[in-house]
């Protein structure tokens, strides 16, 4: 699984690289059958990460955005997240992304068994 990082109005620093790329890590999991790699070896589910600071004035209200898509063959998740803390955002924004892919997994999975009760149906009859 591949994990690109983007920042804007925001300097990058080391220790926020390191937590984003911690956290949306742990999607390799969720996302098993699609990190199966091509004979090329470059990994078929990749994250764009893109955190923003919002405003430069004061601090008021909700300053940080955080953007996750996730493309996946056939699919694109997109999670968007808005905080005044930058870690949480990052962790809320990994969540809503987690609960994306397990509602395309259980929708994929549905359909497969939908179509194994139809023809279990039609042996039957």
């Amino acid at each position: 699984m591949k994990i690109i990082i983007k920042t804007k109005d925001l300097e990058p620093s080391e220790a926020l690289n390191k937590f984003i790329e911690e956290k949306f890590f742990t999607l390799k999991k969720y996302v098993s059958i699609f990190k199966k790699e091509n004979e090329l070896g470059k990994t078929l589910a990749e994250i764009f990460v893109e955190v923003e600071k919002e405003t430069k004035h004061h601090r008021k209200g909700d300053i940080f955005l955080v953007k996750a898509q996730m493309s996946m063959p056939g699919r694109s998740i997109l999670a968007e997240e808005k905080g005044d803390n930058i870690f949480s955002v990052v962790v809320a924004a990994k969540e809503e992304l987690k609960l994306e892919i397990e509602k395309y997994k259980l929708k994929k999975i549905d359909k497969a068994r939908r179509g194994q009760r139809n023809s279990k149906k039609e042996i039957i009859i």
